[in-house]
């Protein structure tokens, strides 16, 4: 990058002006990480100051039956197959229930679009899970599932997200986006719910006061320009609504180990490489310096691994999801060496060694509890914290 560029996209971003399309594209051909990180750092601290949030939640897949078949997911089944399952109301109960000894504060719930399921089960599990688990929020369901709720219930997505709030819902999650650009989507999806649905669901969840996670499923097929494109939709959307509250890079997975019956279902995996180490903090870092009007960013550590989520601290990101418990969508897919579980006291002492301040938050981002360290942030680590991919 010439010393003049580089010069004035530094200025721009402290002087806290907007960065362009030309400006993320320009800022994702730099070589020079460090710079990278050192930008988005400043952004992330004037944000956020040394506080990193985190909350204690389970991940909840009620089916992993699904009518699509997206090119790069390994978690999907379809009927009858060995390891397709779903679960009755009462066995999603039993698994929320298991973590009333950890102070849990979120559930997030993610499914296959299932053929057969009814609309009817759907309210009745978030109304079940509400009475079992009354302090519990319940984040549900991506904007493709409402969309495929559409389908199935000959009901609008306004209808139906008023029957779910009622039934106990606080929040979408931010799946489905993947990609936005046409040019990319139509090699990797196989559902019919693009970027004009995708945003239609999540205005209409922010004018009904719901606040929502936004996601971008990278290192694929796509080009630094898609990203740049998927952002900046995002941000325009957010300029309208102001109903994002996070925003998360998703690392796409190959699919190492797959499931009992030994498939890959990854059509992607042949003509792919994994996003390494250092493309992830520059996505990071790029996302947070375009993504100006969002408040938060999210290393979602059990695609990235714990160094790295650790690393991307200093890369713009401020939240580390949580405790996650059995998130099937990816180590149905990679085993390549993040645990299933964090405990509250496994993210406390991620976040110290890192240097910064744990947050507890709620699923709106409001602070549950702030953590003081133990001993003195700078006696914590005598050597450098070694780099996994």
């Amino acid at each position: 990058m010439a010393a003049d560029r580089r010069r004035e996209l530094e200025e721009k971003v402290y002087a806290g002006e907007r960065l362009s399309r030309e400006d993320g594209i320009a800022l994702y051909e730099s070589d020079d990480l460090a710079w990278l990180g050192r930008l988005a750092h400043h952004v992330r601290t004037t944000k956020n100051g040394d506080r990193v949030m985190f909350n204690v939640n389970r991940h909840l897949n009620l089916t992993n039956v699904c009518s699509a078949s997206c090119a790069y997911c390994s978690f999907q089944r379809k009927p009858g197959e060995k390891d397709a399952y779903t679960m009755r109301v009462e066995e999603a109960v039993r698994k929320a229930r298991e973590m009333e000894g950890e102070q849990l504060t979120e559930l997030h719930i993610v499914n296959g679009l299932h053929p057969t399921l009814p609309w009817r089960y759907y309210p009745r599990v978030l109304r079940e899970l509400k009475a079992a688990l009354p302090g519990v929020s319940l984040k549900a369901f991506t904007a493709t599932e409402i969309h495929w709720f559409e389908k199935i219930s000959g009901r609008s997505a306004d209808e139906i997200l008023d029957e779910l709030i009622d039934a106990g819902l606080e929040s979408l999650t931010g799946g489905g986006a993947e990609i936005f650009d046409w040019e990319v989507r139509q090699h990797i999806v196989d559902h019919a719910t693009h970027w004009e649905d995708w945003s239609r669901i999540h205005r209409l969840a922010h004018q009904k006061g719901l606040r929502t996670p936004a996601t971008m499923l990278y290192g694929h097929i796509e080009q630094p320009k898609h990203r740049v494109d998927h952002v900046l939709r995002l941000r325009e959307l957010q300029d309208e609504t102001g109903g994002f509250v996070v925003f998360i890079p998703l690392r796409y997975q190959h699919d190492f180990v797959d499931a009992a019956d030994g498939k890959i279902r990854n059509r992607l995996q042949a003509r792919t490489t994994m996003a390494t180490p250092a493309e992830s903090l520059k996505t990071f870092a790029v996302s947070r310096l375009l993504l100006d009007n969002v408040p938060h960013l999210k290393c979602f550590w059990v695609m990235h691994g714990l160094s790295v989520a650790q690393l991307s601290l200093n890369f713009g990101v401020d939240d580390l999801d949580g405790s996650v418990v059995e998130y099937k969508i990816t180590h149905d897919a990679d085993h390549y060496g993040t645990p299933s579980t964090m405990h509250r006291e496994d993210l406390l002492e991620l976040i110290w060694d890192a240097g910064f301040r744990p947050v507890e938050r709620n699923t709106r981002y409001e602070v549950v509890r702030e953590y003081d360290p133990p001993v003195p942030l700078a006696q914590r680590r005598a050597q450098p914290q070694q780099v996994w991919a």
